[in-house]
């Protein structure tokens, strides 16, 4: 049985401080009202944010790259499985009792190393017209005692394999010398002490009395005399033949090389290997080793992840698949962006200046206590959403939670904040690319697609130095997502003022929501700091008058 899924809780892509501190946050509430959810992450956790998961002693949450269904949604247990050395005999009473029609095989340590079916089990017992050379089928002797539930009167080897064939030994006894070879397995009823005894001269490897036939003493002196086996089985001379022809090794029939997946394949790239193959069940491999099967009868209706979003709610912010997931909650502080949902769910939305700030607060509200460690990163979300309380987003509702928060964890809030905005302020050895994606977002703004980055500096400086080379990245950026401006907000957090650089068209769109020159590649905003109240609400309107 497969248990519960857990509710992811997760922020936006590119995420930044209070994406990541919110949704662990929230986790953290969740957790303590008795529900399985787990915070998670849908991209690199930037410097600032490792800078507050480090001081506070908090692990990353789990990184979802996106929301498709995967093989390991619908994976199976594979606790029934066979092993390359057992017997035929053994494969069938594992299909007759779990009612399967193919089951996996592995080697002693686990690994897969093929697949048997019904069908490969039916196609060796049509080859059963004749007896088959054991010598090419690596039976062992031990196989065979086991099968037959035989009784050794004399033992051989019992690790060793059979290298003749499987004689009956019927009519006189000429007519058996006529068909004996040496090292053949002998089967016999019961027969004169003489006969036994020619026979076992034959230089034969084992001698199956059937039927519970007796078998005198001087039959087995001469039998121990030659090293070979003597066995006395209970069945009928017709059973034992079939029941030695069980004891092949399923390696012998087995599928080498099975069609396999890993947990992590997407469904929609398996689906065309199962049209084609067209098997009932599939073995899934991780490291060579078998985790699971899945089965083309499960892989219809796939269990959807279900998903808390945090600190965003437009579809274009969301983890890639977001549209294969179910929604079951939004906690939010910004703008409403149009995401649908199959059914009604439970919102929270507040114009504050950061998420955090009412994920606090309905800890409190609900008489949850916020351990040490959480409450340090949902301050430090705080301080990064509004730049310690510089930002025009700010209220004060967020400085009283900031404040209560920094009580909590044991910090002086301009001291530690200044600390961390400068942990995250140096572009380091980021790349242009890098720094054009830094705490991206995408907005659809009028008939225009648009992304929006932003990165926080003490200098500006060595970002306006990398212009060229960014404004290469950002336009690399529209061209290949079909994005139709891209925008980085260069922010000064100490001259609180933000260079805006931007690419794509329209530029008039620029222009005319910030009334600047916008004929070069940026433009200077004095008192600019927030994206959501100074550069979002001016290009909505903006878009209005230019397309007119």
């Amino acid at each position: 049985m497969k248990s519960a899924k857990p509710i992811y809780t997760i922020g936006h892509r590119n995420p930044d401080t209070d994406s990541i501190c919110s949704a662990i946050g929230y986790a953290h509430l969740k957790q303590a009202m008795g529900e399985n959810v787990v915070p998670a992450r849908a991209g690199k956790v930037n410097a600032e944010t490792k800078y507050a998961l480090e001081h506070f002693k908090v692990e990353k949450p789990v990184l979802l790259t996106d929301l498709y269904p995967r093989v390991k949604d619908v994976m199976l247990d594979s606790k029934i499985v066979v092993r390359q050395h057992d017997t035929l005999r053994r494969l069938g009473e594992v299909m007759r009792e779990h009612d399967l029609r193919s089951v996996p095989v592995t080697d002693s340590k686990g690994v897969m190393v093929g697949i048997v079916t019904v069908s490969d089990l039916a196609k060796r017992y049509f080859q059963e017209l004749g007896m088959q050379n054991l010598a090419d089928m690596r039976v062992r002797y031990r196989d065979v005692i086991a099968a037959t539930d035989s009784k050794v009167l004399v033992s051989g080897e019992e690790g060793d394999f059979i290298k003749g064939n499987v004689r009956i030994a019927a009519g006189s006894i000429s007519m058996i010398k006529n068909i004996i070879n040496e090292n053949d397995v002998v089967l016999v009823g019961d027969r004169h002490d003489e006969t036994l005894i020619d026979i076992v001269n034959q230089g034969i490897s084992c001698l199956v009395v059937t039927g519970s036939g007796r078998v005198s003493a001087d039959v087995i002196e001469a039998a121990e005399a030659k090293g070979m086996f003597v066995l006395s089985t209970p069945y009928d001379t017709y059973t034992v033949a079939r029941l030695i022809n069980q004891c092949v090794p399923i390696r012998r029939i087995m599928h080498e090389n099975p069609v396999c997946f890993k947990p992590l394949d997407m469904l929609s790239d398996i689906k065309g290997t199962m049209d084609e193959t067209n098997y009932r069940n599939y073995p899934v491999v991780e490291n060579g080793k078998l985790v699971g099967v899945v089965s083309r009868d499960n892989l219809m209706v796939p269990e959807r992840e279900q998903v808390i979003l945090v600190d965003h709610n437009e579809r274009g912010q969301a983890v890639e698949g977001i549209e294969e997931a179910k929604i079951v909650e939004i906690v939010d502080h910004h703008r409403l962006g149009g995401i649908q949902t199959s059914e009604p769910i439970f919102t929270h939305a507040e114009p504050v200046g950061c998420t955090a700030t009412i994920v606090a607060n309905m800890h409190w509200q609900k008489d949850i206590d916020i351990p040490a460690s959480i409450a340090g990163l949902l301050l430090s979300a705080i301080i990064s959403d509004t730049v310690l309380f510089k930002s025009p987003t700010c209220t004060e509702y967020d400085k009283k939670t900031a404040q209560r928060l920094a009580e909590i964890a044991g910090v002086d809030i301009n001291e530690y904040g200044m600390e961390m905005l400068k942990a995250g302020s140096g572009i380091g050895d980021m790349t242009p690319s890098e720094i054009a994606k830094n705490d991206l977002k995408e907005f659809q703004i009028g008939d225009y697609r648009i992304i929006v980055s932003q990165i926080s500096v003490m200098d500006t400086k060595e970002v306006m130095d990398l212009e060229p080379q960014l404004i290469d990245a950002m336009q690399k950026i529209c061209d290949h997502d079909g994005f139709d401006m891209s925008l980085v907000m260069v922010t000064d957090i100490l001259e609180e003022a933000t260079y805006l650089l931007f690419t794509g068209s329209p530029k008039t769109l620029i222009g005319e929501a910030f009334k600047k020159d916008a004929s070069g590649t940026h433009v200077y905003l004095p008192g600019v700091m927030s994206r959501k109240k100074q550069i979002i609400p001016p290009l909505s309107e903006a878009v209005k008058c230019i397309s007119k």
